[in-house]
């Protein structure tokens, strides 16, 4: 059997992986092979230094992972493009507690409020009654939700808020990042389009705790929101 370990760009898949893995982005060889679209037994094969990673691999690391093609490829020590590593991640603020002072264009929905505001995200009159708030350059008018439970984790914790911008009905979508998806219930999950021929049908809504949480689709009729998150915010230390 050929022996592919000394190649540079396997050797940094290698470490890359061993990063990944202890920042929690993954939880094993499942999770990343599922990211590349390939299989345990392949990424274990790489890892092992028994094949090479292909170019189509690659480019789904790149895009999943934030990870920076030069140091793949022998020419620099940065791992990461900027921003924190992990699929589709999201930018973390680690606060103690928002600003209720000043221009307050931020709506918060607490945990207590989700049932009210799928039923009632349209209505001015609901949502003037909610509790507002502001943080330094995040601009126009958000949403910010209350997430409860672990189904997101450990891209969005439990007690985290997510702050986000509405989106109107067909603005294009991006596979695999996360959005506040409101049908009659309000959840923040991954999502990937199911098309039917040139439209998008429905959307496949993805925990990253998927050991627990098993995916499910939702027709786009269903669909009554859809939230881009812009960032997380966090009283939860940031390793």
């Amino acid at each position: 059997m050929a022996d592919f370990s000394n190649n540079i760009v396997n050797q940094r898949f290698r470490t890359l992986y061993d990063e990944l893995y202890r920042q929690g982005h993954i939880r094993g060889k499942s999770d990343i092979a599922e990211k590349l679209g390939t299989y345990n037994h392949v990424i274990n094969s790489i890892l092992k230094g028994q094949r090479n990673i292909t170019i189509e691999q690659l480019s789904k690391l790149f895009e999943h992972y934030q990870a920076n093609a030069n140091y793949l490829f022998g020419l620099s020590n940065k791992m990461f493009l900027k921003g924190a590593p992990g699929a589709g991640s999201i930018p973390t603020l680690s606060i103690d507690a928002p600003s209720f002072a000043g221009r307050q264009n931020i709506v918060l929905v607490p945990d207590r409020a989700m049932a009210g505001y799928a039923l009632q995200h349209q209505d001015a009159d609901f949502l003037d009654g909610l509790q507002h708030f502001s943080i330094p350059n995040l601009e126009g008018e958000l949403i910010a939700f209350e997430i409860s439970g672990d189904s997101m984790m450990p891209t969005i914790t439990n007690g985290d808020l997510v702050v986000c911008e509405s989106l109107e009905r067909g603005s294009p979508l991006r596979d695999n990042q996360v959005y506040v998806i409101v049908t009659d219930v309000v959840v923040a999950k991954r999502i990937q389009q199911i098309r039917e021929g040139n439209r998008v049908a429905g959307l496949r809504l993805i925990s990253d705790n998927g050991v627990v949480y098993k995916p499910y689709e939702v027709e786009l009729e269903e669909v009554r929101q859809i939230l881009r998150v812009k960032c997380r915010l966090t009283s939860h230390a940031i390793g």
